[in-house]
């Protein structure tokens, strides 16, 4: 059984320096700022839900827009984050327990 890791006080820098060591295609400003805007109405949409992202939270998904992580390698890093069964193996990112 996985245990449950609640993203919370994530060392936001840490991750930054493995998002960093990746190697992929950046997203373009145009890409970023259309990624941002999406960002944007979830995260409105997760307030009127009253599900708001924590403070860290809000700091992990701005900076994989300020590295303009493609969407779908941000959910694989939010995933491997978390330990979760579906995030991929080989990807070069620590979950946040092993961070502590």
């Amino acid at each position: 059984m996985m245990p449950e890791i609640a993203m919370a006080n994530l060392d936001v820098e840490a991750i930054r320096a493995e998002v960093r060591a990746l190697h992929f295609r950046r997203g373009s400003l145009a890409e970023v700022a259309e990624w941002r805007e999406v960002d944007a109405e979830s995260r409105a949409n997760l307030a009127i839900e009253d599900m708001d992202l924590t403070t860290d939270e809000h700091a992990l998904f701005d900076m994989l827009r300020d590295e303009a992580v493609p969407p779908p390698l941000a959910t694989q890093i939010i995933l491997k984050l978390m330990n979760h069964p579906d995030a991929d193996p080989a990807l070069a990112i620590t979950p946040v327990w092993a961070l502590r």
